[in-house]
């Protein structure tokens, strides 16, 4: 069995700075945004609509805000509400980790729905540009909770050829389990983002491509969840169904998707 490098957190100091590699991962998101933003913008059905180069720094600005802030209530109220309800200083302790997805995501669609009306721009449009341009910034927080060891995985067989033993977990390495942030790298970051890019190279009526990352997230994120430790204040025994909190957020996701794809294809306008 493989067994976690138990790499160290800090990537390197700048005097009495610690940079982490989970900080450099957020950079890399961004970055890969910004460059994967850009090239959109080439694409003929954008440069028509009146988009510049100019208006990715004002979406990566409010994109940023989008992400922390919503992520870090997503966890608080998705995750662990009533541990913060009497703890309510621990909110702000963004540095002790605790960052959801589904809440990143619904502070992205509140900043773009902002982006959207202070600058005249329909919200579908808004989210269509940057759609194909975010999954790669999810498979760089994948590779930041691969180094940190955490979000470890389920229960894997001995036999399993990439069966990996993390130190961090409960058991301190003793059992070999699936390196669900590997398969979430594969899954969120590769596969998402290589469908993605494809089905966006042509043009389509607005909503379609916005309403294709629902369904394509929700659907890599339930099945991906089968692999990955639920934590531990959030036991599947206790859960109806068996299923994780990840996977009953992603379920509304994936019929938002359907719903707003559906839509977007019965309208006339591309």
């Amino acid at each position: 069995m493989l067994v976690h490098p138990q790499f160290d957190p800090v990537a390197f100091h700048i005097g009495p700075l610690a940079v982490h590699w989970y900080g450099l991962t957020y950079l890399a998101a961004f970055a890969l945004f910004v460059f994967l933003s850009g090239r959109r913008l080439r694409q003929p059905q954008w440069a028509a609509s009146g988009w510049k180069r100019s208006d990715i720094d004002d979406l990566l600005f409010y994109g940023v805000l989008g992400v922390v802030l919503g992520g870090r209530l997503g966890y608080v109220v998705f995750y662990r509400p009533d541990f913060y309800a009497s703890h309510l200083l621990d909110v702000f302790k963004v540095w002790e980790g605790g960052m959801a997805f589904h809440g990143g995501l619904l502070g992205v669609i509140a900043a773009m729905a902002l982006y959207g009306r202070f600058k005249g721009r329909p919200f579908l449009e808004v989210t269509d540009l940057i759609a194909p341009c975010v999954p790669t910034g999810l498979g760089m927080g994948r590779i930041g909770n691969f180094i940190n060891g955490e979000l470890w995985g389920r229960e894997a067989s001995p036999d399993l050829p990439w069966a990996m033993l993390f130190p961090q977990a409960p058991d301190h390495g003793t059992m070999p389990r699936h390196p669900s942030p590997i398969y979430q790298f594969i899954g969120e970051g590769v596969l998402l983002f290589a469908f993605l890019w494809l089905y966006s190279r042509y043009p389509r009526k607005t909503g379609q491509v916005s309403g294709m990352f629902l369904i394509g997230y929700g659907f890599v994120r339930f099945t991906t969840e089968f692999f990955r430790q639920p934590d531990d204040f959030l036991p599947l025994d206790s859960r109806w169904l068996h299923l994780s909190q990840g996977q009953w957020l992603s379920l509304p996701m994936i019929l938002v998707g359907v719903a707003i794809w559906a839509w977007a294809s019965k309208r006339k306008a591309v």
